[in-house]
Parts: C-alpha cells; sequence; structure tokens
C-alpha cells in the first residue's frame, strides 16, 4: 500500500537541513520530490563523514526518497526547464530569502500564473513584511534572536547554543503540516495559495508555548520564564553508578515516588504537597529527589519503578541509541544498501499509519544530477534539447 502522500509532486529548491529535511519528511510519506539542485550541488553534500565526494552523512540523512536535478536556474533555459517542472508539481518548496526569488524570477507572483493550483511555500529567517525581512538567518542566529541562548544564561549564566539544529528542524516540521494543511485547503476550495515559514516567528512561537509565563497577562503578572524549566538542579539525576531521568511531577506520580523509594514523610511536607507546592518551590524538590537517587544505582532505581507509571528512564548517550532495546524491538533503525555508498543506517518513519504506511527505502539518497536526463525526458525534451542543455551548463547529468 503506498503512503498518504502518493501522488503528490513536491519541486523543491532548498540546501543544508530545512528544507531538504521537510521534503524527505513529505518523501517518506509518499510524495513524488524532485530535488533542484545549482551545478555545485546541495552545500550539505560536503558535511559530514563520507565515502565518496558529494555523498556526505548530513546529505544522506536528509535527502532520501527523492530525485536529483541539476539545473542552473540563472540560465534561461535552466529556468524554463524548472517552469516545466513546477507546471507538473502540487507543490513548491524553497529556502532562499524572498528577494533572491524575485530576482531570479521564481516567486510565487512568477510561478502562480503557471500552475495557479500550486502550493507554494518559502521558509527564511524572517517575515518578509518585518524589518528584518531581508536578512539572511541560519540555525545558530536564529536560536539567538528568538531567546534561545538565553534560555541557558538564565539557568547556567551565559549563553549557550542548544547542541542540536532546533531552529531548522522545528521549522522544517512547520513547514510540513504548513503544507499538508494547504493541500486540504485546495481539496476543499480548488484553489492553491502561497505559504511563509519563518524561522523566527515560529521559534519564538515554539519557545514562548510555555516560557510566556507571566508576561501572558496584560499587565504582566510576572517575568518570562517556565520556573520549573528555569532550575539550575534540572538535569539527570546521579547514581551510585551512572544518572537517571526521573520526574515525579504529578500528584500521583509524586505519592508513588515517596512510597517507593521510602521517604512517605515527604508527601506531607508543605513544600511538596500539590504540584503547584513542588513547582513554587522547585529547587527544593529537585534538590531533594537528587539526594534520594544517590543511593541506589541506575539498574535499581529502573527495577523499583518498572512497575509504576512514573516516568524513569536511563540517560542514553547518541551512540548508546545504536543498540537501544525499544528501537530494536520496533525495528526503527533501518540498514539499506546504498548504490555506491554501501551499507547505510537509517531511522524509520515515526508516525505509524495503519492502512497508508509510510517508505523510508523507496529511493536511494540520489547523486548529484542522478534524475536529470530522466526527468527532462519525462517533460517530454527531445534527446537533442536535453544534450543541448547539458552542453552549455544549463543542466548536468550525474557523473559516473
Amino acid at each position: 500500500m503506498p503512503g498518504p502522500l502518493h501522488g503528490v509532486r513536491v519541486v523543491e529548491l532548498t540546501s543544508v537541513v530545512l528544507g531538504p529535511w521537510a521534503c524527505q519528511i513529505l518523501a517518506d510519506m509518499g510524495a513524488d520530490v524532485i530535488k533542484i539542485e545549482p551545478p555545485a550541488g546541495d552545500s550539505n553534500r560536503q558535511l559530514g563523514a563520507s565515502r565518496h565526494p558529494g555523498m556526505a552523512a548530513l546529505y544522506l540523512t536528509c535527502n532520501r526518497n527523492k530525485r536529483s536535478v541539476v539545473l542552473d536556474v540563472k540560465q534561461a533555459a535552466g529556468r524554463d526547464a524548472l517552469l516545466d517542472l513546477v507546471r507538473t508539481a502540487d507543490v513548491f518548496v524553497h529556502n532562499n530569502r524572498p528577494q533572491v526569488m524575485s530576482k531570479l524570477g521564481l516567486d510565487y507572483a512568477a510561478l502562480q500564473p503557471v500552475n495557479p493550483m500550486l502550493i507554494y511555500c518559502g521558509s527564511y529567517g524572517y517575515a518578509r513584511k518585518g524589518p528584518y525581512g531581508a536578512k539572511g538567518a541560519l540555525d545558530d542566529s536564529i536560536q539567538s534572536i528568538a531567546g534561545i541562548a538565553m534560555l541557558n544564561e538564565m539557568v547556567l549564566g551565559e549563553p549557550r547554543y542548544l547542541p542540536t539544529i532546533v531552529a531548522d528542524k522545528t521549522t522544517a516540521i512547520t513547514v510540513v503540516y504548513g503544507v499538508l494543511a494547504a493541500l486540504f485547503s485546495r481539496e476543499r476550495t480548488g484553489h492553491g495559495q502561497e505559504l511563509e515559514v519563518p524561522m523566527f516567528e515560529t521559534m519564538v512561537s515554539y519557545v514562548m508555548a510555555e516560557h510566556l509565563w507571566g508576561m501572558t497577562f496584560e499587565p504582566p503578572l510576572g517575568p518570562p520564564g517556565y520556573v520549573r524549566l528555569m532550575s539550575v538542579h534540572r538535569r539527570p539525576y546521579r547514581t551510585r553508578d551512572g544518572y537517571v531521568a526521573i520526574l515525579p511531577y504529578m500528584n500521583a506520580h509524586w505519592d508513588t515516588f515517596c512510597e517507593v523509594t521510602g521517604h512517605p514523610e515527604l508527601k506531607d511536607d508543605p513544600r511538596f504537597r500539590t504540584m503547584g507546592d513542588r513547582t513554587r518551590n522547585i529547587d527544593d524538590t529537585y534538590a531533594e529527589t537528587a539526594r534520594i537517587m544517590a543511593t541506589r544505582s541506575t539498574q535499581e532505581w529502573l527495577d523499583l519503578f518498572a512497575s509504576t507509571s512514573v516516568p524513569i528512564n536511563r540517560v542514553n548517550s547518541l551512540a548508546d541509541l545504536a543498540d537501544d532495546p525499544h528501537l530494536l524491538e520496533t525495528g526503527f533503525w533501518k540498514t539499506v544498501e546504498h548504490p555506491t555508498e554501501g551499507r547505510l543506517r537509517t531511522t524509520a518513519f515515526p508516525v505509524n499509519f495503519s492502512a497508508t504506511p509510510a517508505d523510508e527505502t523507496r529511493r536511494h539518497a540520489p547523486r548529484l544530477g542522478e534524475h536529470t536526463r530522466e526527468l527532462l525526458a519525462e517533460l517530454g525534451y527531445a534527446e537533442e534539447r536535453i544534450e543541448s542543455m547539458l552542453a552549455s551548463g544549463a543542466a548536468a547529468g550525474a557523473s559516473d
């Protein structure tokens, strides 16, 4: 059974992670994703470990289930070919600044007449109508301006970036749900539309969902910042031989925690009686939990709480995830044979559809320009025209 987006065609003009990962999610759900690359290729082809040039780890993890076409859209023949692909598409996604797309003649005003049913999605740093609208952006710059780096300053005393590209990936997911909603709207109305998914606004919405806090009210009833998350004591707890993560947050969880650990007296401590009390005294709550967790080994705590509903986990390293028993049992890790890159490890699609399952291994991540000839031929281009485009540099195929 094909995936839920089978029959949907996506043309992507994206690079690095935000756009490629968003479009890979659509591809995993069955969409036919055509990746348009410049002659030099997507820059993430060079990022990470690799067996061959242009096929680095970060590229491979963000570009499966796609076809690669190399077009120089600054040349008329290359741009014309892109427009012909857009005529066949349901969705067009780019992550260039809107000023760049206008200069290339590839903004919504140019593509909408070519395909009035098109869902046109642009994702970039800032909403174009604001004063930052012409600025470029990368994950670090958005983590800074959206308040994420300063969250660490509030806890640790200095601003720090999260060691993951949270702005790119969160915005990518926002692109996906925006595109899906627009496709659903088109089914209802028969009309395409333009979507703008700015990173800054996406991440402020993301951060302030919990951190607006006292500023939710006008006038404010207090400062921003969810107090439980701002505690310097919020971290995995040290055990006798390692670490454990436990969160007796709800009232029932706290009562169970006190009984299992042998400290029933803490249930009647006025600092900890209710979830509100524990939140107001969060440093004491964390400190008391830490004191108790230090008295046994990690496995002892896991065994003691195994039959309860209290959230508790061991603390995995990135390398540990490859052998996590739950992920192994559910088949999360996939091993695939790539025709040029050999055996690769990849992840399963995280959503389980009962009737229209996703397929993470329908196509391998393509070599640069691997499908240029194939897709130009699908457009009905004669062999002579294709050869002329290849000779002029308006298009390029994969090098053997």
